[in-house]
């Protein structure tokens, strides 16, 4: 029998008989790796673990610890839940049921809502479809046959499925009782999965249009080790005591009101010190770094957005335009148009080159209102954007300069765990292929100067250029979009962009569009998740407040509170008759960084008794050491306790 060569991802190479499955390969390679694999990536395809592998190729064996294995395992638990909604509620339609970014969901035509008492039913029998360890296993089929099979069984989600499809033949896949139109592929069996748990219902309208039919969409998790699934629920447990719509209110920070409407914020006086914060520092980072700031307006005649393209490619999420003077003007989604405007306002040289220009630019969204989600998804946005101009020769340099910015503003949030992501050019781009081949090797060649490791998202970029994301981790582990750089090979050319050569002749510049924070919105959402409220004492929108042990001591407390305040430190006056316990208890609460007593002791000797919100007595110091030692910790934007401790913290 013939045989094919193997390489595997660590570029070592195996000789299997042609022939040979997934499984077989991963036997091979250790009893472990065939326990736990889920899939197999062949020449960077994911296909089922028992196919066979009849070429030479790069084969990687996926297991629940790769991102591609994670998906195949929450696909196919999707399939599993579907088994026991059918089952337990013969009449119910299936819609589509996709992996998502921890666990899945899957939307069902019902008679009613899913009561909780019915995910207990629909549990019981996933468990059941669990222990038979069913193998799962594809059958391909005619797609005008498949129409007809699946019309016969008034599945009408799967008919309009698949009259959309390009493809001749089709694949099924079947597991126990059940079978379902999928593209795959699927773990060997339903005994793969050892715990899972639903989570959540929901309603969804089929394809996201509120105009279509309304659905019962059932969320789950699920794991190959109970232990997972423990971890995962403490997890959850924490996501919702750190729900920035919960503190947001908690706290008094931002507003979103029906009266308004959905998907607009409204700062209140604590989020916008929080926000104004962020904002100065971004505007004083940005001049440091070699930036010019531009502000542009939030409407523009609707030509420029023709011009754009974006009428053409964005216009699902744009608002409605606006009539005035008998011309259409469109609410701003974007910047973009508006910084190419300005380059075009003037002449440039090579010599003037590379230009970074940035704004914080309000601009508006159509989020349909079932994905609106409080700070996460709005209808307007503040965006801290960015776009540069280059030579081609200054392209690779840029980059390493703009990446070093990205990580340098993330981590003075306290946010330095993060994935990235470079996306290469999709199966549809414009732009001539070797240019989307330089910008490419342009920014691997970045990433690998910067020392940032990074994983490849084949076909992942836009189809005006590729880009690189990175997506932050936070304190528990969740994945937040923020920083994109994306190249950009349509504007330049839609609204031909021009500098002057060294040879006088003109020509086309290199242009990189930059979302460093994302929103301003998101990011302020993510950081109160991030921190839990406990915002470091920089941003903090109450730094310390002072408290007042009887009221003989108000006037002293008012004082050190002007003094604070005079040294813009943040500070508040509860001069509240109430006994100190509930003082310090409503500032816990409120999440202020410090608490200041007063009583006889503190005023005679003219210090403060400090407590520190979450860590309880600090001791007491004089007030100028305070107020000095408080200065420290905003302008270090939080440092660690022991680099504290060497800068004279409170901590020492």
């Amino acid at each position: 029998m013939s045989q094919v060569q193997i390489t595997l991802p660590d570029g070592s190479a195996k000789q299997v008989q042609a022939g040979q499955t997934g499984f077989d390969l991963a036997k091979s390679i250790s009893p472990r790796l065939a326990k736990d694999a889920i899939a197999v990536k062949v020449d960077g395809e994911v296909r089922d673990l028992h196919r066979p592998l009849d070429r030479d190729a790069q084969v990687q064996i996926l297991t629940f610890n790769d991102s591609e294995g994670r998906e195949v395992f929450w696909h196919s638990s999707a399939h599993v839940m579907a088994q026991a909604v059918t089952d337990v509620f013969p009449k119910a339609k299936l819609a589509i049921g996709p992996p998502i970014e921890e666990g899945w969901y899957y939307d069902f035509e019902v008679e009613k809502p899913f009561a909780p008492e019915d995910l207990e039913k629909i549990e019981k029998r996933m468990s059941e479809i669990i222990k038979e360890d069913a193998p799962f296993s594809c059958e391909y089929m005619d797609r005008e046959k498949a129409i007809e099979y699946y019309r016969s069984q008034g599945a009408d989600y799967k008919v309009e499925m698949l009259e959309e499809f390009d493809d001749e033949r089709v694949s099924v896949y079947h597991h126990s009782t059940f079978e379902d139109l999928c593209r795959g592929p699927h773990i060997p069996s339903t005994g793969k999965i050892k715990a899972f748990k639903l989570i959540a219902t929901s309603a969804a309208y089929w394809r996201g249009d509120e105009n279509r039919q309304t659905l019962q969409r059932i969320y789950g998790v699920s794991y190959p080790k109970k232990s997972m699934l423990e971890d995962y629920l403490t997890r959850l447990e924490e996501a919702k005591k750190r729900d920035h719509r919960v503190l947001g209110k908690q706290l008094e920070l931002f507003h979103i009101s029906p009266e308004v409407g959905a998907g607009l914020v409204m700062w209140l006086p604590k989020g916008a010190r929080v926000r104004n914060e962020i904002e100065n520092f971004w505007r004083e980072e940005h001049l440091r770094y070699g930036y010019e700031l531009v502000y542009s307006p939030h409407i523009a005649n609707l030509e420029l957005w023709r011009r754009s393209g974006h009428t053409d490619f964005y216009s699902e999420d744009m608002f409605e335009p606006i009539k005035a003077d008998n011309q259409m003007y469109q609410l701003k989604p974007m910047n973009c148009p508006f910084h190419i405007t300005m380059y075009q306002s003037r002449r440039w040289s090579y010599r003037d080159l590379p230009m970074r220009w940035a704004e914080l630019g309000t601009v508006y969204r159509f989020e349909k209102a079932g994905v609106v989600h409080g700070l996460a998804r709005v209808r307007g946005f503040t965006q801290d954007d960015a776009h540069h101009f280059c030579t081609k020769d200054q392209m690779e340099d840029e980059l390493v300069w703009l990446l070093d910015f990205c990580t340098h503003m993330l981590s003075s949030f306290g946010l330095d765990d993060y994935e990235i992501f470079l996306s290469t050019r999709p199966e549809k781009a414009i732009g001539d292929p070797a240019d989307w081949v330089l910008a490419e090797n342009g920014l691997k060649l970045a990433l690998e100067k910067s020392g940032l490791r990074y994983s490849v998202d084949e076909g992942g970029g836009a189809f005006y250029g590729p880009k690189i994301d990175i997506k932050i981790r936070d304190a528990i582990g969740r994945s937040w979009q923020c920083s994109t750089i994306q190249f950009d090979f349509s504007l330049p050319e839609r609204f031909d962009l021009q500098y002057i050569g060294p040879d006088g002749q003109p020509q086309r510049p290199y242009m990189i569009h930059r979302a460093l924070l994302g929103s301003i919105e998101r990011f302020f959402g993510v950081l109160i998740e991030h921190h839990a409220g406990k915002f470091p004492l920089w941003l903090a929108p109450v730094q310390a407040r002072v408290l007042t042990i009887t009221d003989d001591f108000n006037d002293y407390g008012r004082e050190v509170t002007d003094r604070l305040k005079s040294r813009r430190i943040r500070a508040e006056f509860d001069d509240r008759s109430e006994k100190i316990g509930a003082k310090i208890r409503d500032a816990e609460l409120q999440k202020v960084p410090y608490m200041l007593i007063i009583g006889a002791r503190e005023k005679d000797s003219n210090s403060l008794s400090i407590r520190r919100h979450g860590e309880g007595d600090l001791g007491s110091k004089p007030v100028d050491e305070v107020v000095d030692t408080l200065l420290a910790e905003i302008e270090s934007k939080g440092l660690e306790p022991s680099e504290s401790e060497a800068t004279g913290g409170l901590h020492s």
